[in-house]
């Protein structure tokens, strides 16, 4: 069953997506190049973002979220997720601003979960932006077909293929054909979550007196 992109009207008098990117990263005191670099997505398309002339998918506004330290429901208008029963005639569905796809949670928040799961709706000749992040995702097509790009190979997925892979390959994906697509998402890259940290913490005032030299320590990735 094809869903249904939400009407402008449905969309009235709710922020723009950019508009809140830009008053969150203004308030954290970070440039464009620094919320980039630590969302891991181009200054140029960051702009575009922010001046509502590109809508990021659910993913890439995560990695933009969890950059300024906030959840992914600070932009969206999250359906709650009370019970892990969800219910096909009853499920919540939504739409980032600007999108044309849309969601349908099946994943609920307890303490300890990792999982993010998602039901998503892709209109004909949308196309995605190339992204790689942490953690690791399962693609299924529920119904119709997909590209899948992963690393430079392209695979076209049609109904009742699947593919697991890690985040941090470069990947992306278009609906190729005149028919919408349903696909299942999971993965562990957190979205729904407002317990994030911004990348970058303001300045604190230099301490008098001398301090003891910190010794750097190695990221393990």
């Amino acid at each position: 069953m094809a869903g249904t992109a939400l009407t402008k009207s449905d969309l009235d008098g709710h922020p723009k997506v950019g508009s809140l990117i830009r008053a969150r990263r203004r308030q954290q005191q970070m440039t464009l190049q620094e919320l980039g670099t630590a969302a891991e997505v181009s200054v140029g398309y960051l702009s575009q973002v922010e001046r509502d002339h590109s809508t990021p998918s659910l993913g890439t506004l995560a990695q933009i979220a969890r950059a300024l330290g906030v959840g992914i429901d600070y932009f969206v208008s999250a359906p709650s997720a009370d019970n892990a029963l969800t219910r096909a005639s009853e499920r919540n569905r939504f739409s980032v601003d600007g999108s044309s796809i849309i969601y349908e949670r099946l994943g609920a928040d307890f303490p300890g979960n990792m999982l993010s799961s998602f039901i998503m709706t892709v209109p004909p000749g949308y196309r995605s932006e190339t992204v790689a992040h942490e953690g690791e995702e399962i693609l299924y097509v529920l119904e119709g077909s997909i590209t899948q790009r992963l690393e430079g190979e392209e695979m076209v997925m049609s109904a009742g293929d699947s593919l697991h892979f890690r985040g941090n390959r470069p990947h992306s994906w278009s609906n190729h054909t005149d028919q919408p697509a349903r696909l299942l998402w999971t993965g562990t890259l957190t979205l729904f979550r407002s317990t994030a940290k911004p990348s970058r913490q303001p300045s604190a005032k230099p301490k008098t007196g001398k301090s003891k030299p910190m010794k750097q320590k190695k990221l393990v990735k």
